[in-house]
C-alpha cells in the first residue's frame, strides 16, 4: 500500500479521534448548557447539520481545487469550530457552542471523503484494502480518544470539558501537518466535462446505488443514534464519566478494528452477504438492550453495533462506487454523502427527544423496522445488484 493511503489513513484516525472525543463528552455538555432535556443532544446534531450541509459543496469544491486543497479547508473550518467551543464554554453559552459543534460538523463533512481519496489513490485491485486500511485508523481512535476525553479534563478545571475542546484542537492541527506530506494524483484539475457523464438522477435511479445508499444511511442512521444517546442512558443509569467513556470506546473498536478482516469476508462471502451480515449484528445489539441495562449489557450492545456498522458501512462504501464512472465521482460521491448524512442528522435530532420522552427500551425497539426495512431492499434488488457485480 503506498504512503498516501498510509497518510489518509492517519488524518481518518485524527478526524475520528477528534469524533469519538465529541461522542463522549458532547450529551453531557448539553445536560449541563441546554436550557431543558429535549434539547440535550441538540449540539451533536447541529454537528450533522455542519456535516450534512458540507456533503455536497465538499464534493464539488475537491473537484475544483484538488483532494488535499479540500481537506486543508476542512480542517481550518474543524480548527475555527474548536475555538468556538471553547469559549462557548468559557462563558457558559450554549448557543454559541451549539455554532461551534455546527462548524466541526463542517469540517468532519469535508473528512468523510478520505475514503473516497484513498480509493482514487491506488489501483482498482487495491480498492477494498484502501477502504479498509483507512477505515482502520479508527483503531487508534477506539483507544485515543475516549482516553483523552478522560486525561483532558484534567487540563483545565472547569467541570464543562474545556480541555476536551483544546484536545480537539491539537488533533486538527497534527492533520494538517501530516497533509502537507500527501500526494494526490490530478490535483487542482478543473470539473470534469459533463459530456460524457449521466445526469445525477439516473445514476441514483440504478439498483446498486439504491441499495449502497440505503445501507449506508440506514448504517449509519441507526448506529448514531443508539451510540449518541448510550452515554446519556447510562448516566441514568447511575455510570459515572469513565464507565461510559470505556464502553465508547470498545464501541468504536468494533466499529474499526475488523476492517482487517472485511475485505476478506467481501472477498469470500460477497458484498451483499457481508452487509446483511452487518444488519444481523445491529439486531442483536438491540436485542441486548433491550434485555438489560447492566454494564455488560451496555458494552457488549455497543461493541455489535459498531461491528454491524463496519460491515454495512465498508461494503456500501465499496459499491457505491462500482456505480459512476470517473467523470461523475464528484456529483455521485455529494448525492450519497448527502442523503447518507442527511439521515445521520435527523436520527442525531431525534435521538435526545425519543431517548428523554420514550425511553431508552422504546427507542431500541423502533430501530428494528428500520433494519429489516434495509433487508427487504436488498431482497428486492439483488439479483440487478448481483449481475452488476459480476461484470465488474
Amino acid at each position: 500500500m503506498n504512503i498516501t493511503v498510509v497518510l489518509l489513513s492517519l488524518c481518518q484516525a485524527l478526524l475520528t479521534t477528534g469524533n469519538v472525543l465529541l461522542i463522549s463528552v458532547n450529551a453531557l455538555i448539553g445536560q449541563q448548557l441546554a436550557p431543558s432535556p429535549e434539547l440535550i443532544t441538540v449540539p451533536v446534531a447541529m454537528q450533522f447539520v455542519g456535516l450534512m450541509c458540507a456533503t455536497i459543496p465538499a464534493s464539488l469544491v475537491m473537484a475544483r481545487i484538488g483532494r488535499k486543497n479540500g481537506f486543508y479547508l476542512g480542517n481550518s473550518v474543524g480548527i475555527s469550530g474548536a475555538l468556538c467551543c471553547i469559549l462557548a464554554l468559557q462563558q457558559g453559552a450554549f448557543s454559541l457552542f451549539c455554532f461551534g459543534t455546527f462548524l466541526l460538523g463542517i469540517g468532519i463533512g469535508f473528512g468523510t471523503l478520505y475514503r473516497f481519496a484513498a480509493i482514487e489513490a491506488c489501483p482498482d485491485a487495491q480498492k477494498s484494502r484502501a477502504i479498509s486500511l483507512v477505515m482502520a485508523g479508527g483503531v487508534l481512535a477506539a483507544v485515543l480518544g475516549p482516553n483523552l476525553a478522560i486525561s483532558s479534563r484534567s487540563w483545565v478545571d472547569d467541570g464543562v470539558f474545556t480541555g476536551a475542546f483544546i484536545g480537539l484542537l491539537l488533533l486538527y492541527i497534527t492533520a494538517l501537518v501530516l497533509l502537507s506530506f500527501v500526494r494526490m494524483p490530478g490535483q487542482g484539475e478543473a470539473l470534469q466535462t459533463q459530456q460524457s457523464s449521466r445526469p445525477v438522477f439516473q445514476i441514483m435511479l440504478q439498483p446498486v446505488f439504491i441499495v449502497a445508499v440505503t445501507i449506508g444511511m440506514v448504517s449509519y442512521a441507526v448506529m448514531n443514534l443508539i451510540m449518541t444517546v448510550t452515554p446519556v442512558a447510562m448516566a441514568r443509569c447511575g455510570f459515572d464519566f469513565n464507565t461510559s467513556a470505556w464502553v465508547i470506546e470498545w464501541h468504536v473498536l468494533g466499529m474499526f478494528l475488523p476492517s482487517f478482516i472485511t475485505p476478506r469476508l467481501i472477498g469470500r462471502l460477497g458484498l451483499l452477504p457481508v452487509m446483511l451480515l452487518g444488519v444481523v449484528l445491529m439486531l442483536l445489539c438491540i436485542a441486548l438492550n433491550l434485555h438489560g441495562v447492566s454494564q455488560w449489557h451496555f458494552w457488549a450492545a455497543l461493541a455489535l453495533l459498531g461491528v454491524g456498522w463496519n460491515f454495512m458501512f465498508i461494503g456500501a462504501t465499496q459499491l457505491v462506487t462500482s456505480a459512476y464512472l470517473p467523470t461523475e465521482k464528484a456529483k455521485s460521491q455529494a448525492a450519497n454523502e448527502f442523503l447518507v448524512f442527511g439521515m445521520v442528522t435527523l436520527s442525531a435530532f431525534s435521538s435526545g427527544w425519543l431517548e428523554s420522552t420514550l425511553g431508552w427500551q422504546m427507542l431500541n425497539t423502533l430501530m428494528i423496522p428500520v433494519l429489516l426495512w434495509v433487508m427487504l431492499v436488498v431482497f428486492v434488488y439483488r439479483k440487478p445488484v448481483g449481475r452488476h457485480l459480476a461484470t465488474l
